[in-house]
């Protein structure tokens, strides 16, 4: 982040002064909060504990320069969706890269089940399951902009759009239920499907997984899975440059350990974990809202591992090359008992792992000649173990030679992801354990779950609804009530000046 030398008049004299709205977390909640209460016209302050703000949209140098690896989110089809950043022009401030071919599947023998952009090309390619396929996910698509409305908001609100929400929920019953393989006679279509479905770490099948799934494979087939140009980063420095431009301070190498640093300021939104709002809180939270803090629970965890590549992965299934994104594990069956592993404590020798190759993409994240590759694979929560040799074996089983063109890897373990990012509890990457309770108590049961028993205090993580991804709605909806709420103000515009 720039010196802050390098910061607006404006901006440089806030620190002397107090800040009406003062935020914890720069985060993509975070700082989405920040930009709104900073477009109200408020002072607001941000206080980081890393040298750099992102959070879970940060890229870094993790091995060699120039080569540049997403921490944590890789591939944003929410940036696309999401209310906030559709007000705040994502698009117009950042390049997207937007594969037509969505994700990819493989399977072994060479087989690949592929989600393109196109739902017709998706249905053709699955063959004798393309119209299970499309008797599926065509309602979903059709309806697109009210399931996304719905799950991107809080469930306790009325939808907007009940025909959509409807359908959804047979989708997701159809799906998340035991009953899940009646609709498929093929690997590849149950396969293409749980892929998406493994997202949140968690038992298959399942509700919550059959929803976050099929959320997914609508964004797939409508607006893509985008992949930002120059990595995650470029989305947290867009965000950041708004907030300077609008008066805001980021202060980073900051670790706040108690609220009452911020006893002059009207509001304090916290982009952090329920467990690190005790902390903040300490003696001032009351008994009950404490309690049922210590209620919400945290998932299992990712064991994450990046690496340099000579050049791209030799996919036996040579369409695969051209996604941007790859779910390995086999078939339905394989992936849904990693995860039941996973779920009683143990390591899969053949994980489930999601895998990122933006070197087709965005040729700014390495040196000619070079590539970096993002993967992940569930771990327990906690979990110290190195999984590098379970994630090269996934690969290698579908793309024979892979090691031949590793150059380098680097792996973070779930209690390193913990120390990164203390939010990630446990290695959690999602903010606590996406179960039916927890969508809807998130972190406890409340038609304004945002807002704390402390007067001014908000929290804004991804620990409150709509839960993970990089939308910036959690910040969203959190800013707005306090604006309201605190300031008596409006929300206000958020587009490019």
């Amino acid at each position: 982040m720039a010196a802050v030398a390098a910061m607006p008049p404006r901006v440089r004299r806030i620190r002397s002064a107090v800040a009406e709205v003062e935020v914890v977390g720069a985060g993509p909640n975070g700082l989405a909060a920040a930009v709104t209460m900073a477009r109200a016209g408020l002072q607001v302050r941000v206080h980081e504990a890393a040298g750099t703000a992102g959070g879970g949209a940060r890229s870094l140098e993790l091995m060699e320069p120039g080569h540049f690896h997403d921490m944590c989110s890789a591939v944003h089809p929410m940036a696309l969706a999401s209310p906030f950043f559709s007000a705040f022009e994502l698009t117009k401030r950042i390049g997207f890269a937007v594969p037509e071919l969505s994700y990819a599947h493989p399977l072994d023998h060479g087989r690949a089940a592929l989600a393109y952009r196109s739902l017709e090309r998706t249905i053709a390619e699955l063959g004798e399951d393309g119209e299970a396929y499309r008797s599926l996910m065509g309602p979903l698509v059709e309806r697109a902009d009210g399931i996304v409305a719905l799950t991107l908001n809080h469930l306790l609100r009325p939808p907007a759009d009940w025909g959509a929400s409807l359908r959804f929920a047979r989708a997701t019953l159809d799906q998340g239920s035991a009953r899940w393989n009646r609709r498929f006679r093929t690997d590849e279509a149950a396969a293409l499907l749980t892929g998406v479905m493994a997202h949140p770490v968690g038992r298959l099948p399942s509700l919550t997984g059959a929803g976050a799934g099929l959320v997914l494979g609508i964004l797939a087939h409508t607006v893509g899975w985008a992949i930002p140009v120059g990595g995650s980063q470029s989305i947290t420095d867009a965000m950041v440059q708004d907030l300077r431009a609008h008066g805001g301070e980021l202060v980073v190498n900051h670790r706040v350990s108690t609220l009452d640093e911020f006893a002059a300021a009207k509001v304090v939104l916290l982009d952090v974990s329920p467990s690190a709002l005790l902390e903040l809180g300490g003696s001032r939270i009351p008994a009950a809202y404490g309690r049922a803090l210590k209620r919400f629970s945290y998932g299992n965890a990712a064991c994450k591992v990046d690496f340099i590549l000579s050049g791209p992965v030799p996919w036996t299934a040579s369409d695969v090359a051209q996604a941007g994104t790859v779910h390995l594990g086999g078939t339905r069956a394989e992936i849904a008992e990693a995860e039941r592993e996973v779920a009683q404590g143990r390591h899969p020798e053949k994980p489930y792992v999601l895998l990122s190759q933006p070197g087709g993409f965005d040729p700014t994240r390495a040196p000619q000649g070079t590539q970096t590759l993002w993967t992940y694979c569930h771990v327990p929560r906690g979990s110290t173990r190195d999984m590098t040799a379970a994630v090269t074996a996934q690969i290698e089983r579908f793309a024979p030679g892979f090691r031949d063109v590793v150059v380098q890897s680097r792996t973070t373990t779930a209690a390193d992801l913990e120390r990164y990012n203390t939010n990630y509890v446990g290695g959690d990457f999602g903010g606590g354990e996406i179960s039916l309770r927890q969508i809807v108590a998130r972190p406890v049961l409340s038609f304004n779950p945002w807002r704390t028993p402390l007067k001014g205090v908000y929290l804004c993580s991804q620990s409150t609804p709509p839960g993970p991804g990089v939308h910036g709605m959690a910040g969203y909806h959190a800013a707005q009530r306090a604006l309201r709420t605190e300031f008596g103000l409006p929300v206000p515009g958020l587009g490019v000046e």
